[in-house]
């Protein structure tokens, strides 16, 4: 499992880390908001611990940016003592879970292993605007609408469901989807791509979008980002997103 873990004490960040990757978890330190939420989008992150107080981009702020991209990934808070009510400020901003500082380390990671089991225990149906999936029985539906996809498409969705607001590279990719059987070189990727967004054109809530020399994001729409708000676009050949990104 891998876990996040963002807090403005430099020391602390390190002591959680390393002791998170002595029991055997993968983790990724950050020291300001910024930094969470951008890790949050770019590796496969199963928990994200935050502590509220950060300068710059709070906790609370980054569970909120979070949330309004559709990112369901648990949140676990960490709080000064007696500070009740920035913990029902998190709560109701979409955390998961707090911890009060100081805590114990054995706690921290019993805390964890609960979202695990969650994880592990949760329907296998993934869920983004009106589109649902589900990867044991291979079906998709758009609202009430059931969705015929190509293998690949399917697989290539799924992926980009399990990632929402998440940029993957073409690589990662192509060895979800293609398990190495086409050469990076060809436009096989931004094909089926270009067909999948085509088949979700009347979904509502998720677009596709390219982020140029990185890769692909789904995205939920109609919903505040820290770019604005993001509205369902209109399918335009080359037609630009902004920030970055264009439609396919």
């Amino acid at each position: 499992m891998h876990v996040v873990v963002a807090d403005d004490e430099v020391r602390l960040v390190e002591l959680i880390t390393r002791y998170l990757e002595e029991v055997g978890f993968t983790t990724t330190g950050c020291y300001n908001g910024r930094d969470a939420l951008t890790a949050a989008y770019e590796f496969q992150t199963d928990v994200i611990v935050l502590d509220v107080m950060m300068p710059g981009m709070s906790g609370l702020e980054v569970t909120r940016a979070l949330r309004r991209q559709g990112v369901e990934v648990p949140i676990l808070l960490l709080t000064a003592r007696g500070a009740v009510t920035e913990r029902v400020a998190g709560l109701e901003a979409g955390a998961d879970d707090y911890l009060v500082k100081p805590f114990a380390m054995e706690e921290l990671v019993a805390r964890l292993n609960v979202f695990g089991r969650r994880l592990e225990q949760s329907g296998s149906r993934i869920s983004l605007g009106d589109v649902v999936l589900d990867p044991s029985e291979l079906r998709v539906w758009v609202g009430e609408d059931e969705l015929e996809l190509p293998r690949r498409q399917f697989t290539m969705l799924e992926e980009l469901m399990r990632n929402p607001g998440r940029v993957l590279s073409r690589q990662r990719l192509f060895d979800a989807v293609w398990e190495g059987e086409v050469d990076i070189r060809s436009n096989a990727l931004e094909v089926h791509v270009s067909r999948l967004r085509a088949r979700l054109s009347h979904a509502e809530g998720v677009v596709i979008t390219t982020v140029r020399g990185r890769g692909y994001r789904l995205e939920a729409t109609g919903t505040k980002t820290d770019y604005g708000t993001r509205t369902r676009p209109v399918p335009e050949p080359g037609a630009e997103a902004g920030n970055g990104a264009e439609l396919l």
